[in-house]
């Protein structure tokens, strides 16, 4: 059940996106910023060519191919692990479904479309990267609150010897 729920919240995130990239092309672009709450939210658009902070512009191959890349480990890691968390499972749609709606702004445009300024954040975001950003964090949570990945293989058994 938790890896079909992963599956339907990768898709909503993915429609989400997709739908508020396209509102935002349609309403946004022609007027560039609309103003929502003074001195706080913005909605801006922007054509991304890089990744975060405009970084690395124009490298949308190599983009895609990381992406694709962590997309596919993710899925494999969804369907072939059991048993697990269900915060991996939240972290994994997230991630997916981020990392995919971005990428099809790669593939179909060529740069990422955002609209999202926070006056205390300068950079412009969208849906899906504030998603793969609550993904990372709810993975971090997961992996140290939740895994094994901090804990010990071994086990000492406290013998009455030991104690101070």
């Amino acid at each position: 059940m938790k890896k079909l729920i992963t599956f339907i919240i990768a898709a909503a995130v993915i429609v989400v996106d997709q739908v508020l990239k396209l509102t935002a092309i349609a309403l946004l672009k022609p007027v560039k910023t609309v103003t929502l709450i003074d001195n706080l939210l913005s909605l801006t658009y922007v054509e991304n060519r890089g990744m975060a902070f405009g970084l690395l512009a124009n490298q949308r191959w190599i983009f895609i191919a990381l992406t694709t890349i962590v997309i596919l480990a993710l899925l494999i890691a969804v369907v072939r692990l059991n048993k697990l968390h269900f915060t991996f499972y939240i972290s994994a749609a997230l991630l997916i479904g981020g990392g995919i709606g971005n990428m099809i702004d790669r593939i179909l445009y060529g740069f990422v479309v955002d609209y999202i300024q926070l006056s205390f954040f300068p950079p412009v975001c969208n849906f899906a990267d504030y998603c793969v950003t609550a993904g990372v964090i709810i993975f971090l949570v997961y992996l140290f609150f939740f895994s094994d990945f901090l804990k010990s293989g071994e086990k000492k058994k406290v013998e009455p010897d030991d104690r101070l």
